[in-house]
């Protein structure tokens, strides 16, 4: 038995996330908010709140015991890029990239 949460379009790029989510992948739950708590990145915020929705979907939707739980699969996918324009000289325009991300988390429950 499998929870999963997903966050999509997140505006931040995947690159980023997976550093956060290197951290987290096989921990156990417990041991993973306390990483999140004290990681000093933006996305260490967006994978907490991801990862307390998997852990509340494992609890009320399947019935898992919260203690027993860890993070078995978590991934970040590249979602659509906000194109933007910046002008610069001699009318001349540079493109900015504003780079969204779907997350992934799955927690199962350990033997």
């Amino acid at each position: 038995m499998e929870a999963k949460a997903i966050a999509k379009y997140i505006r931040m790029s995947s690159t980023k996330v997976g550093v956060v989510l290197n951290l987290v992948r096989g921990k156990n739950v417990k041991e993973a908010f306390a990483i999140l708590q004290y990681t000093p990145r933006a996305a260490a915020t967006v994978v907490n709140k991801l990862l307390k929705s998997a852990v509340s979907n494992a609890e009320n939707n399947l019935n898992l015991d919260v203690n027993k739980l860890y993070v078995s699969e978590a991934y970040a996918c590249q979602g659509p890029i906000l194109k933007r324009y910046q002008p610069h000289a001699q009318g001349r325009a540079f493109r900015i990239n504003k780079r969204t991300s779907h997350i992934t988390l799955v927690v199962k429950e350990r033997e």
